[in-house]
């Protein structure tokens, strides 16, 4: 359709896997299975259900009559009682005890929770494939020396891979943070239009220990552990504030690497993948532009202010429940997914097409050198016979000079010649030279590098061995 408003979430960044978890199938599908386990519960439970009405359930839990339910929903405007109705249809000895004793929340809240399990689970896969792919180029670049900027200006050197473990260890911040949610989420369970299960009570004729039984149940036919132990119609919206502060989270983590590659790109140090018959820019034939890392911190920066929406619908839930959450919720919740989908997407699309410039990165680091080296320099000065003090007003002062001429007159740094021309240091440009070795000054990098990957990394990727392989598919 081109003449109605199309999502580019879903037209142009997110995946299909993240999208069918959204889908109106899996959200009807997850409906018809919770009224199932509803039903084969108040059977166990000893409410006059028959195997035969739940095998007829089951039959249709697929095949949804989605026409007859938008017939119905354009009658009683309320989207669960027209799915009852069709389902009712479908399963004519049922339909007398679908929903039975359930309010709408039961199939609404139950299926979020649900989905955003579901759709948790595949950004902890796409995570853990990051975190692969950014292990691999860390270990390949542990030894590569590179300047390093503190606030953007040159600083001691360190390497390629160790400035990429710094982006690695802000995604297992992330993965702890995802697993935590994971492990605590739960169900809402089935409590009725105020949470006190009073339908059930009258259900089963005061039996409370029956009734204590239906959530336990439930929960485990869902493949969920427990349900919240109490909650007003709905389960608590400070749940959706969790997942959401989550994506939120990998959002931050993203938007950082995406800032770094974009510097990098700009220094012709490192460049994101640039295909073959790409263009830049519709009017500047020769640009490489690093498109790719720019949409990462434009999806970002959405997700990052979509974790407000949950927050401030939590914050306003009057009592047992209030409306005013559905309309957000519906959009807040499924647009933090695909963003974050997408962007996973292009990060490790991006990590696994990194075309790291080795000369551009040793030519700039040997431009700053001297001035990193010249502590080094004092000493083998001292050891020579100079004066510690003297030699440091020296240098200071021949650093100044030098830095004029790298700023004032764009000429090459000619520190080490005028250290060597100064008798003061008692060495010769040859000796000054040899102190220019790179690797000399990045400290315990490719150490670090190692021990990280090894010790760190390494054991979280082979307990989810399962999960990696996946290649990002992008379309724009």
């Amino acid at each position: 359709m081109t003449d109605r408003y199309q999502s580019p979430l879903s037209e142009r960044y997110a995946s299909k896997e993240m999208q069918q978890i959204f889908s109106p199938d899996f959200k009807f599908r997850t409906w018809r299975k919770l009224w199932i386990a509803l039903a084969e519960t108040e059977k166990e439970l000893g409410l006059a259900i028959t195997d035969e009405q739940i095998e007829e359930l089951k039959a249709h839990q697929d095949d949804i009559n989605y026409e007859d339910a938008k017939r119905q929903e354009a009658k009683v405007r309320h989207d669960v009682m027209s799915h009852v109705y069709a389902y009712g249809l479908q399963c004519p000895k049922a339909k007398g005890i679908i929903h039975l004793g359930a309010t709408s929340c039961y199939v609404g809240d139950n299926t979020d929770i649900i989905v955003m399990t579901e759709a948790l689970r595949l950004v902890k896969k796409k995570v853990i494939n990051v975190i692969a792919k950014l292990s691999d180029f860390a270990k390949k670049y542990k030894a590569q020396p590179t300047l390093a900027f503190t606030h953007f200006q040159p600083a001691q050197p360190t390497t390629v891979g160790k400035r990429a473990t710094l982006w690695i260890q802000e995604l297992l911040l992330d993965l702890e943070d995802v697993d935590h949610v994971l492990s605590n989420m739960k169900l809402l369970g089935c409590k009725g239009t105020t949470g006190t299960q009073a339908s059930f009570l009258e259900l089963f004729e005061g039996d409370h220990e029956k009734i204590k039984q239906i959530d336990p149940m439930i929960a485990k036919k869902m493949g969920f552990s427990s349900c919240y132990p109490v909650s007003g119609q709905t389960y608590s919206r400070k749940v959706d504030t969790r997942v959401l502060n989550v994506l939120a989270g990998i959002a931050a983590s993203a938007h950082k690497f995406s800032n770094d590659i974009r510097l990098l790109q700009h220094l012709k140090e490192i460049e994101e993948p640039f295909e073959k018959s790409q263009i830049g820019s519709s009017a500047m034939a020769y640009k490489r532009n690093p498109m790719r890392s720019e949409r990462i911190a434009s999806l970002s920066r959405y997700v990052m202010v979509d974790a407000l929406n949950p927050a401030i619908t939590s914050a306003t839930q009057w009592f047992e429940r209030t409306l005013d959450d559905s309309a957000n919720k519906r959009l807040s919740v499924p647009e933090g997914f695909l963003a974050v989908d997408g962007i996973l997407d292009l990060y490790l699309n991006v990590v696994d097409g990194l075309v790291v410039y080795e000369k551009v990165i040793e030519k700039r680091l040997r431009s700053e050198l001297p001035f990193m080296a010249t502590e080094n320099i004092m000493m083998d000065a001292v050891k020579a016979g100079g004066d510690r003090q003297e030699l440091h007003e020296r240098i200071r002062t021949l650093s100044m000079e030098a830095g004029r001429r790298v700023k004032e007159q764009g000429l090459d740094n000619n520190l080490l010649e005028l250290i060597a021309a100064d008798p003061a240091f008692n060495l010769t440009l040859e000796e000054l030279e040899q102190t220019m070795e790179p690797s000399r000054y990045v400290g315990r990098a490719p150490q670090q590098v190692d021990e990280f990957i090894d010790e760190v990394v390494a054991p979280i990727l082979d307990e989810h061995r399962d999960m990696l392989g996946i290649k990002a598919e992008i379309h724009v």
